[in-house]
């Protein structure tokens, strides 16, 4: 394989409008915020890697400015001038910083595209190359789609109704206290066979577990991080009093996480945010563990622009990914997305891989400088 230098990094804060706003537990957000890195080699080779920040430290502790504050003073440094054989050799080089786990990853994701490109290999592949040779890309991603919470149940059952016709096949549903059992109950009266999960983003306590067992009868898919957000031990204690499989996210951030969740027997399930766990070297390694674990994977979304679901898409496109994945077709969430073409919707509730060298996708920097405008004349974080 060939190898990088990094000659340059620029960073891009963003602001882009949603088709429709998400809301969580956490609450809702204005718009989807993001910082873009554009990586640049010594042989004019751009990577673009996303940084899924938030403006409020909600899903993460995370903010747009604290990873504008760390990319700038401390992480590109570390990068710039350094040759890469590698982009597995991206967490050592970055190692000097503990944390920020979504900045880190937006800089490992643009060597990996800049290095994937440099060896005119598509992301897929690049990933691919780093496990056993039965795990070569499917060349598409089986994916669902995601519903925040909604004034009522018939507007909920009308929203997944419309996602149902547009082909998607895997129904998730934002849930709280107070917004839950009814909720099931009411969406299975209407659809008593779809693929459907809960995620309660950290809405509940060991207290509820009663509460929670009457999900059981609604035949879920899974529960998503029911519990704390930094929590193992808790939901190794709910997980045996449910049938329905626990599945971890915000608690998980390496692969030792994995090991330990395992070990306590706190999930069945898991979504892996490569973003979450600093990248996609990473990823990897917990991805092997869920293959010899038979572990079920997914992966989840933090409703990236095109410049990361693109590699995410590559990602979830290999066969020990084994559940449908939070990564929907661009009209879902942009109008239109930073990148062309857009990804659409096929057969069988399923992406296609872009094949193109590194993301496989154009960025259009006109729409970026669109979204930094944006950014600034917003002023969010102007007191």
């Amino acid at each position: 394989m060939k190898a990088i230098t990094v000659r340059s990094i620029e960073l891009y804060p963003i602001a882009m409008p949603l088709v429709e706003k998400l809301r969580t537990s956490f609450g809702e957000e204005p718009f989807k915020a993001a910082v873009l890195a554009a990586l640049t080699t010594e042989d004019g080779i751009t990577g673009w890697g996303e940084s899924s920040a938030e403006i409020n430290p909600g899903y993460s502790y995370e903010t747009v400015g604290t990873s504008l504050h760390v990319l700038r003073e401390f992480l590109s440094p570390a990068l710039l001038g350094k040759t890469i054989t590698s982009p597995t050799e991206v967490p050592s080089l970055l190692s000097a910083v503990r944390g920020h786990p979504l900045a880190k990853h937006s800089l490992e994701a643009a060597v990996w595209d800049a290095f994937a490109k440099a060896n005119g290999l598509s992301m897929s592949e690049a990933f691919a190359a780093h496990l056993p040779a039965e795990h070569r890309s499917r060349g598409f991603a089986n994916v669902g789609v995601s519903i925040g919470i909604q004034p009522t149940v018939e507007a909920t059952l009308d929203i997944i109704t419309r996602r149902l016709n547009q082909g998607y096949n895997r129904i998730k549903l934002k849930i709280k206290p107070g917004w839950d059992v009814q909720l099931a109950k009411g969406v299975r009266e209407r659809y008593p066979d779809i693929m459907l999960m809960l995620d309660a983003n950290s809405a509940y306590t060991l207290a509820d577990a009663d509460h929670l067992k009457q999900l059981d009868a609604y035949n879920l898919l899974m529960i998503e991080q029911p519990l704390g957000y930094n929590d193992i031990y808790e939901h190794s204690k709910l997980q045996p009093q449910l049938q329905t499989p626990i599945c971890l996210d915000e608690s998980i951030h390496s692969a030792n996480d994995l090991r330990l969740a395992l070990e306590l027997g706190a999930c069945r399930i898991l979504n892996l945010k490569p973003a979450r766990v600093s990248g996609y070297t990473e990823s990897l390694e917990i991805y092997r563990i869920c293959v010899e674990h038979q572990l079920p994977l997914w992966i989840g979304g933090l409703l990236e622009t095109g410049v990361g679901r693109s590699a995410n898409l590559a990602f979830a496109s290999l066969p020990g990914v084994t559940l449908p994945c939070d990564i929907s077709a661009t009209d879902r969430y942009y109008n239109p997305d930073l990148t062309e073409p857009p990804f659409v919707l096929g057969k069988n509730s399923t992406i296609d891989v872009p094949t193109g060298p590194g993301i496989g996708v154009e960025v259009r920097m006109d729409r970026v400088q669109e979204a930094v405008k944006r950014w600034n004349e917003a002023g969010v974080y102007q007191h």
